[in-house]
């Protein structure tokens, strides 16, 4: 689409930046900053990725080594919300702006399925139950894993 713009001459330079970012968007996938190029997680034989992780990884620029990390090292480990599986947290943020990355899994055997992460603004209370947006919890109730 760029070349044909380019070889017709029919546009001038301020739609033309637009024209490159909306093809670069749909060309490539960046995280949330657009600088890094985001790189889905294969699976192996302690974990294994839902595809509803991996779109979630890339709507809140989290990495898979990130979301290793939580589950290896959580700060809080939770209940989840849909039968047999847990939930993992750890702190990020800054103090005047903190925020929590969550993370739910099942145990199968030795392997761990990721079925979600999120990030969850401000602090959740202790409870039973994780805070979960509802379109996330929406989108878990559909999911098979």
């Amino acid at each position: 689409m760029l070349r044909k713009l380019l070889s017709q001459k029919q546009v001038n330079v301020d739609i033309l930046g637009n024209v490159k970012q909306k093809i670069l968007a749909f060309a490539s996938i960046f995280c949330f900053n657009g600088l890094m190029q985001f790189k889905a997680p294969k699976n192996d034989a302690k974990y294994a990725w839902t595809n509803h992780v991996v779109r979630k990884m890339m709507h809140y620029g989290l990495s898979a080594d990130r979301v290793k990390r939580i589950i290896r090292n959580p700060a809080r480990m939770e209940k989840g919300i849909v039968s047999e599986t847990q939930a993992a947290m750890q702190t990020a943020g800054t103090k005047a702006r903190p925020t929590e990355v969550w993370t739910m899994f099942a145990k199968r055997g030795n392997k761990k399925i990721i079925i979600t992460a999120w990030r969850y603004p401000g602090i959740s209370k202790i409870r039973d139950e994780i805070p979960i947006p509802a379109d996330i919890l929406q989108e878990l109730q559909n999911i098979k894993y």
